[in-house]
């Protein structure tokens, strides 16, 4: 069996790290997998949103201890941790969290846009435990997710936190019931994808890059972004279809 499936959905790609036995603890061999799927994800126009779940009833358990001590790191260049972390897709990428997203597991999580998560889940940065840090962007994004403090607690102490208080802090998008995670993350990828496809990707470039502009000049900045989506094809099918009463058809020009 593959490390990583995947599977299309209508306008979803499904990705699943499939190695149960280990607790989907993420390899080399897998981060490419991820890596290769994510770029399908972005070149094919007919995909407007992806999905990325563990098999087995846990999401990730970080990178597999064993192969680190055999000398192999779960990291793809110029990608990062699973593929991910360092250089997220283009368009909108859904977390569906069953079980455990912890170390390298939660630091993709936080690489995503979203995140659905089972009342059963656990999130934690146990690196510390090991003699190691959080280096695949969790130091990083977790203090900007959530509040500081909570932030500095789960990385100095390796404690896990549960999906309920992690969705009081927002972290979570969703939180759904043990076992239907992937359903649901289903259902609000497919809300997504009736959008247009140009301005969904567009949205999310600004508000990722967003943070870095100085302020005198992010409106200009946005402007470059933002200008072509308005000049688009699908801009003037949007509001030709609220006028119709119909729904749009989106060519994503």
């Amino acid at each position: 069996m593959s490390e990583v499936l995947v599977e299309r959905r209508d306008r979803t790609l499904v990705i699943t790290i499939n190695r149960p036995e280990r607790r989907n603890a993420m390899t080399r061999a897998a981060g490419e997998l991820i890596a290769e799927a994510l770029d399908q994800l972005d070149a094919d126009d007919t995909l407007s949103v992806g999905v990325l779940t563990g098999a087995g009833g846990t999401f990730c358990s970080g990178m597999d201890l064993r192969r680190f001590a055999a000398g192999e790191l779960a990291s793809v260049p110029g990608r990062g941790f699973a593929g991910l972390t360092q250089r997220p897709p283009d368009k909108p990428l859904i977390a569906a969290v069953e079980g455990h997203a912890v170390a390298g597991g939660f630091e993709t999580v936080l690489a995503c846009d979203l995140v659905v998560a089972a009342r059963g889940a656990k999130f934690g940065l146990p690196e510390v435990r090991r003699g190691l840090v959080a280096r695949a962007g969790g130091l990083m994004r977790l203090p900007q997710l959530i509040p500081r403090s909570a932030a500095m607690r789960l990385v100095l102490t390796g404690d896990t936190v549960d999906a309920a208080q992690a969705h009081t802090w927002g972290l979570v998008t969703e939180l759904v019931e043990d076992g239907t995670a992937l359903e649901h993350a289903l259902a609000l990828a497919e809300r997504i994808a009736r959008n247009a496809p140009l301005a969904v990707r567009v949205s999310k470039q600004v508000m990722a890059a967003s943070a870095d502009w100085p302020a005198g000049e992010r409106f200009a900045r946005q402007a470059e972004l933002t200008d072509p989506v308005f000049d688009s094809a699908d801009a003037v099918e949007g509001a030709q279809a609220f006028v119709d009463k119909r729904e749009p058809r989106w060519t994503g020009r």
